[in-house]
């Protein structure tokens, strides 16, 4: 399990701090003039890879200042960030078990974690309990919910009991890849969480402090979303 050493988010905050200038250089400030869409708000956050194949990349997240239809997309934070095992592939096309991050522009239906919420946490927070699973079983009519207790229709051996990952689900906020409107076979369980020891199932991991910034960060009343993708090709993040 990787280690976030003092140095790291030494190196962490200075980024932070200087990513929180629109002209710093390296910050890439206009990632979101150039996507196909942002989804409509004023947070976002972006999660990118170089490649389909990576398993690290870079999360960062923007307000826009000035009002939605005259202001600019200014870095307020960004991290490290890991994804899938196997990679990433298009949301569209994704399927359950496959350890791949799919790609896309989602919106943020509520956070939860072990840990309180971090000071200034606005978003709806579930505390998780030794009763909270998240339902991953194709045959349950709760698949891709928090289930608590669990559903007599969800197989345990088909979910995930969140506290048993005491790291990765200290705090998280839940992604919403097939949320709505659930497709069987396509994935449940896609979340922004604290890293774990490697790369993920199919989520996005951050360190902790980034997690909770986040958090602390997250408006609902200005409609963040999460746009995932790589940094060019048939899934780039633009094109969301």
């Amino acid at each position: 399990m990787r280690i976030v050493r003092t140095a790291a988010l030494a190196l962490g905050a200075a980024f932070l701090s200087v990513c929180s200038v629109a002209a710093a250089p390296g910050c890439d400030e206009l990632l979101p003039e150039r996507m196909a869409d942002t989804g409509g708000g004023t947070q976002l956050i972006t999660a990118e890879a170089p490649r389909t194949g990576s398993t690290t990349g870079r999360v960062t997240w923007w307000e826009r200042r000035g009002g939605r239809r005259y202001g600019r997309w200014v870095a307020v934070g960004s991290s490290e960030a890991r994804f899938g095992e196997k990679g990433l592939v298009a949301g569209s096309a994704r399927e359950q078990g496959t350890n791949t991050t799919p790609t896309g522009l989602y919106d943020l239906p509520y956070a939860f974690g072990i840990k309180p919420a971090p000071a200034g946490t606005e978003m709806e927070y579930r505390r998780v309990t030794d009763k909270s699973w998240w339902c991953q079983d194709n045959q349950s009519r709760h698949y891709n919910r928090w289930s608590e207790p669990l559903s007599p229709d969800c197989r345990a051996s088909e979910s995930e009991h969140l506290i048993t990952y005491g790291k990765q689900y200290s705090r998280a906020m839940v992604i919403g890849f097939n949320y709505d409107r659930p497709v069987r076979g396509r994935g449940a369980g896609i979340f922004l969480h604290v890293n774990g020891p490697g790369s993920t199932a199919g989520c996005v991991s951050v360190p902790a402090w980034a997690m909770a910034r986040v958090l602390a960060w997250a408006d609902p009343d200005r409609d963040p979303h999460i746009a995932i993708g790589t940094r060019a090709g048939s899934i780039a993040i633009t094109r969301y």
